[in-house]
This record gives C-alpha cells, structure tokens and sequence, in this order.
C-alpha cells in the first residue's frame, strides 16, 4: 500500500510538471511564424501565445498573432505575449501592454505596429516617431476588420 501511494505522488507531480504553462524563448532565425509562415527573424515585433494546456504558438508580428486569433478558440489561451520594443527579445503581456501603430516603424507584415511595456515608452517613441497609442482591447477592435 505504501508503494502505491509512491507511485500516485510520483504521477501526481509528473503530471503538474508536464502542465507548464510558460513562455518559450523564440529561435529566431529558425523559428517560424504560426500563421504566415515565414521566418521569425525580427527580434522586436515577434509574439507568442501559451495555452491553458502549455502549448506554443510563435508569431514573427503581433498583427500575426492577432490574425490567428479569428479563427482560435480563445477561451484556450493563458497567455498573449509581444516583444517588447525598447528591449528586442523581451516578452511582455500583450493584454498589458501599449500599442503605437506608426508608418515610420515597419514590423514585418505592414502594420506598423510596435508593443511597448509602458505607456511613458510608448509615449516617447511616438513623440519622436509619430502614430497612435493603442491598449490591447481598442488594438483587437482596429485591427477586427
């Protein structure tokens, strides 16, 4: 009896530890884009998403990631992730972060959309750069169309 309740705690933890819901770090140059295909290769505007269940999906632009989500089911997803521009690499909360679409910032499928971990970021950035600030829910309304 002892051995079995071993072995229930031995399964137990091998099945939360299989449950990782985290981000993955993103090759690029190799890793390729969930939904146009192409090569991750710019290292401020790739994006992520991890499900409830601790699957990645890669992106090489957060418009990707978006577009992919018109035909997900959401209610899946634990995590929307974007580069963050001030630190190339960096992943950051997509649900928290400040969005500047500006013409003089190209990401790498045309929608001059740029994530930044902070609004006083996002602020200086298109003081100098020009655009529009958007947060996460009024990005989604723009780009549903």
């Amino acid at each position: 009896m002892q051995r079995l309740k071993h072995y229930s705690i031995f399964a137990l933890l091998l099945l939360i530890l299989s449950c990782n819901v985290s981000p993955e770090p993103i090759n690029y140059g190799s890793d390729g884009c969930q939904f146009c295909k192409m090569t991750i290769v710019d290292k401020i505007h790739a994006a992520e998403i991890v499900t409830k269940k601790g699957k990645v999906y890669k992106f090489d632009a957060t418009e990707c990631m978006i577009n992919f989500l018109k035909d997900f089911d959401t209610s899946e997803i634990q995590l929307y992730l974007s580069n963050n521009y001030t630190t190339p690499e960096a992943l950051i909360d997509a649900t928290k972060a400040t969005f500047l679409i500006s013409k003089n910032i190209p990401s790498p499928m045309g929608a001059f959309l740029s994530a930044f971990k902070s609004e006083n970021d996002a602020k200086n950035v298109q003081a100098d750069k020009g655009g529009e600030l958007y947060s996460w829910e009024t990005l989604l309304a723009k780009l549903k169309d």
